[in-house]
């Protein structure tokens, strides 16, 4: 069995397709699928989905890219994380690629969540791209090491990873480790210590080979299982159950709410 463990089940290329998607996760042996915040507006439609399905969960936070989202506070966000089905906080992060100038907002965002996290108690879910060393640097002046969490849809280096990876996260792969083209982060995926990995789909994004180019959707995880135990030289069900059981692990309240 194997988790999604970051998918955007609220936005519109999946949210009216629900049945099809659960039955398709079902199929493909994905047993469970986390829903991400990237907005508090949208927020609520997370928490829905999360809550209509027992093995659904949800996150709150502002993806780094909304500049538009208004301020935000620490308590706000502990406050929304009381929920049971709320496991985790993010996704949050820096991201110096789509966005130019001063970014110092971002940082101070990023900043906020992780205190949040650390008074909610609840892991991060960390989107860093073009920016890791300032990713890596807040994380340690903000204490990130004392709640943990995830990188997300990881496509940094092994040095990264191993940083990261020493502050307590979890290295989560997506469909770009399915990519011809993606060299450097299959070495990546080969050398990642097997008990900090995660899968995800992003979903609705980056689906895996043999569907790249389409819908993603979380049965399509099982992919991304499949390319990381490939790289690895061990057996699809030794890389299912070591990344199930490093979700379980990481996301303590996801059992409390199944």
């Amino acid at each position: 069995m194997l988790v999604d463990s970051h998918c955007h089940l609220n936005f519109p290329e999946l949210v009216n397709n629900m049945e099809g998607i659960r039955q398709a996760m079902n199929a493909h042996g994905v047993g469970h699928a986390l829903c991400i915040s990237v907005t508090l507006r949208e927020y609520p439609q997370v928490l829905a989905v999360a809550e209509a399905y027992e093995n659904f969960y949800a996150t709150v936070g502002v993806h780094p890219d909304y500049e538009d989202e208004g301020p935000l506070d620490v308590e706000q966000l502990v406050e929304l994380a009381r929920n049971p089905k709320v496991i985790g906080i993010g996704e949050t992060g820096l991201d110096y690629f789509r966005l130019t100038g001063d970014l110092e907002w971002q940082r101070e965002r990023f900043r906020t969540h992780i205190r949040a996290a650390i008074k909610a108690g609840k892991p991060l879910i960390i989107h860093t791209r073009s920016a890791a060393e300032d990713t890596l640097r807040i994380m340690r002046e903000e204490g990130a090491e004392h709640v943990g969490g995830v990188m997300h849809c990881f496509t940094e280096s092994l040095e990264v990873a191993l940083q990261a990876i020493a502050m307590g996260f979890y290295i989560s792969f997506s469909g770009i480790v399915t990519f011809k083209n993606a060299v450097a982060l299959k070495e990546v995926a080969r050398q990642v210590p097997l008990q900090r990995i995660l899968v995800e789909t992003d979903s609705p994004y980056l689906a895996p080979v043999p569907y790249r180019g389409k819908t993603n959707q979380p049965a399509y995880v099982k992919y991304v299982a499949e390319e990381v135990a490939r790289l690895r030289g061990i057996s699809y069900d030794e890389l299912a159950t070591a990344t199930t059981e490093n979700f379980f692990r990481l996301f303590k309240h996801a059992a409390k709410c199944s």
